[in-house]
């Protein structure tokens, strides 16, 4: 379906937060000034993962040093890392009384460790205040830097995620900063440390479906077990157009493929984002 910014199809009608929980998820988020992707990225599923009383928390503040054409997360200068923002969020995860909780950061380019000594910290207090809960990492690429890599590796998450975004031929239109096969490497290596690896790609941007299935292929093959496919949505007009709006059961299809391909678990859907049915991702 040919895109238009103003008219989205009806299968991309985007339900609000409502209900007891999602009520008491946003106001303790509020109250203790925690950001998340959820607001932030304007993610379509919100409402429905806050009425489960679930949420991935973005940790080291809400400003990133890139400026990826298809996000809409501020970009600017950060300030420096907050270090109560850990007893924050490990203490709401604790007190929502979260079974899976899902992690993801701007990038912070702006630090020597680019953020991995606070990635590890954050997760190791969740485990300590909640160790019956499990926990996804989304990261950064770290630039690939493996000794920063492995700082998060250690505190044992039960899966590790780093989004590939799209495909090849559009990484250096729409990424500001990460490359392709920098993103490559960074799952070829949790991969063979053992790690329970995942990714995440959009559809719409402009690409073609040999592109597609090329990824898939790639991120078998760098060893990546867990792939979510969704529609992407032009947060504002400055971003990144919309190319197409492709049709559900293309997603269906798209997903039966990447399950035949050897992934271990797959949501393709409009609406999947890297976040969606998170939980189920483990098993």
């Amino acid at each position: 379906m040919k895109a238009d910014f103003r008219h989205k199809p009806e299968w991309l009608r985007i339900k609000l937060p409502r209900g007891f929980k999602a009520e008491q998820v946003v106001g303790l988020l509020n109250d203790r000034h925690i950001h998340t992707i959820c607001s932030s990225g304007m993610c379509p599923n919100r409402g429905e993962c806050w009425s489960r009383g679930t949420a991935t928390f973005m940790i080291g503040g809400n400003i990133c040093t890139r400026a990826c054409r298809f996000c809409n997360v501020a970009t600017g200068r950060p300030l420096p890392l907050d270090p109560a923002e850990i007893e924050h969020i490990a203490g709401s995860v604790k007190e929502l009384g979260l079974k899976h909780v899902v992690l993801t950061s701007v990038d912070r380019d702006d630090l020597p460790d680019y953020g991995a000594a606070h990635w590890a910290a954050m997760v190791r207090r969740i485990h300590e205040l909640s160790p019956g809960t499990t926990i996804e990492t989304l990261i950064p690429d770290m630039r690939g830097r493996t000794e920063l890599l492995d700082l998060i590796i250690s505190e044992k998450p039960d899966i590790i995620s780093h989004n590939m975004e799209t495909v090849r031929r559009l990484t250096p239109q729409v990424r500001s900063v990460a490359t392709y096969d920098g993103s490559l490497a960074v799952i070829r290596y949790l991969a063979s440390q053992g790690v329970r690896t995942k990714s995440g790609i959009m559809l719409g941007l402009g690409e073609t479906t040999d592109e597609i299935l090329a990824t898939m292929d790639d991120l078998r093959e760098a060893g990546c077990h867990v792939l979510t496919i969704g529609q992407y949505l032009q947060p504002t007009r400055k971003h990144w157009p919309v190319q197409d709006y492709i049709e559900p059961e293309e997603f269906e299809r798209l997903g039966e493929i990447a399950r035949t391909k050897g992934f271990l678990h797959v949501e393709s859907a409009p609406m999947v984002r890297s976040s969606y049915h998170a939980e189920k991702h483990l098993l």
